[in-house]
């Protein structure tokens, strides 16, 4: 089957990051709701929907990356479900005027909608901020600076390390990927001119990986370039390879590759340019086997490297020797004050990852909960885990179960075992809704920092 060209890739996962259906219909009976909308002062676009039995809590979702729409909740099943259960939704587009990457704008506009449903719609009895994927970096944001406003926090799928270092790690695989098959295009990884021209980046560097696939030493250096890019070692259709089975794992980091992830990443780069006002991203002065020996995949690439008869430290070495890549210092200044969480909290943040998700890697869990220890504010954030496939890919029921958790610790006052994988089971067994998957687990640290 002929790959799909980028813009069909580019536009399914721009829609998938911005709606992310996470689940079938309940069957139940729908509710039926009252539907707001208006106009920020910056173009900003809101809408809300009330239930005719509305049970006083307001839920304020941040969407993730992409369109620049207004949205109020995950997906349309979702919306449904907490309908029903007598939530009330509310959302904005985020500044429709500049870059999909729309930080710049989308906290303000975040607290102004939910000023906007309090002069238009009703004064909640309780707010819960709730986001997902680039929405969860912004969740996170509201969760430290929304205290008086906000009551506590869901995270989905957060990109909660931030755009700094998303643009790092990014740029450790690109350039590893360019370096080892693509050298034309060592030099066109940063300072992207278009859209269009990031997307026809991304379609020579999948292009450059599909046939390096087909070697023992094309599959080794893809190993090495997905350990650089935190790269889940578990595709969708596929059963999880065995700890011990790189090869295996290779295969399934591929599978992501093949099946487009370089194609919507690249262009991605372009609207955090786009934002920031240059290039966000540098790799002058990095030691590449230093950034390997730190990776969880470290023990895979090895083994892949001995086996293809390749010399490991010489590719290192080249890379190291390469990396000249600076970054614009206004942009980077510019993307550290918009773009990350911080990170201290002022409420309660229960933030829920799937384990293998290939567009923002679960190790971000790692990096955030470091930070927010730093800050000394560890007791007011619970990590859950799905073990699941692909980004935002969640169930109906563990998105309910997850808000339960955060509505008994805002209840009580203490988390007790609510945000534990077995109270988050069972809880989300009692919807008898579409099933969920939570599991104990540890991410390991998140590759690519600065």
């Amino acid at each position: 089957m002929p790959r799909p060209r980028f813009s069909t890739l580019a536009a399914a996962c721009a829609t998938a990051l911005a709606t992310a259906l996470i689940g079938p219909a309940t069957g139940a009976q729908a509710t039926t709701a009252d539907h707001y909308s208006g106009t920020l002062s910056d173009g900003a676009t809101w809408i809300a929907d009330k239930p005719a039995q509305w049970n006083g809590s307001l839920l304020l979702f941040s969407h993730g990356f992409g369109p620049t729409t207004a949205a109020d909740a995950p997906s349309t099943a979702v919306r449904q479900a907490l309908l029903n259960a007598g939530y009330a939704l509310v959302g904005s587009s985020y500044d429709p005027n500049g870059s999909m990457w729309a930080l710049d704008s989308a906290e303000r506009d975040q607290l102004a909608a939910l000023t906007a449903f309090r002069r238009q719609v009703g004064t909640p009895t309780r707010v819960i901020s709730v986001g997902q994927s680039m929405g969860g970096l912004i969740n996170a944001q509201i969760a430290r600076d929304g205290a008086g406003r906000v009551d506590g926090a869901l995270g989905l799928c957060g990109l909660v390390a931030g755009g700094v270092d998303l643009d790092n790690y990014q740029l450790d695989a690109e350039y590893t990927l360019a370096t080892l098959f693509d050298p034309a295009d060592v030099d066109k990884l940063v300072n992207l001119d278009s859209q269009t021209d990031a997307g026809a980046l991304a379609d020579r560097l999948t292009r450059a990986v599909e046939s390096a696939q087909q070697t023992p030493a094309g599959r080794a250096r893809i190993a090495l370039a997905a350990a650089y890019l935190n790269l889940a070692d578990w595709a969708p259709g596929q059963q999880p390879p065995a700890r011990d089975d790189f090869a295996g794992q290779e295969e399934q980091q591929y599978a992501w590759l093949a099946q487009g992830l370089l194609g919507f990443i690249v262009p991605a780069r372009w609207s955090v340019e786009q934002s920031a006002g240059g290039n966000t991203s540098w790799n002058k002065g990095i030691d590449y086997a230093g950034l390997l020996r730190k990776s969880a995949h470290a023990k895979q690439v090895e083994a892949l490297y001995r086996d293809a008869g390749l010399d490991l430290r010489t590719d290192l070495n080249r890379l190291t020797r390469g990396a000249d890549i600076t970054a614009d210092p206004a942009a980077v200044a510019h993307l550290k004050r918009t773009s990350t969480a911080g990170q201290g909290l002022d409420m309660p943040l229960l933030d829920i990852h799937t384990t293998a998700d290939q567009l923002v890697p679960v190790e971000q869990e790692s990096a955030f909960a470091g930070r927010v220890r730093r800050a000394g504010d560890s007791a007011l954030l619970r990590q859950a885990y799905v073990a699941r496939q692909s980004h935002c890919n969640f169930t109906t029921a563990e998105v309910l179960a997850g808000l339960h958790a955060v509505e008994h610790r805002l209840d009580t006052g203490h988390w007790d075992n609510s945000a534990t994988a077995a109270e988050l089971q069972h809880s989300a067994d009692e919807l008898g809704l579409d099933g969920a998957a939570f599991t104990d687990y540890r991410p390991n640290r998140l590759t690519g920092t600065r």
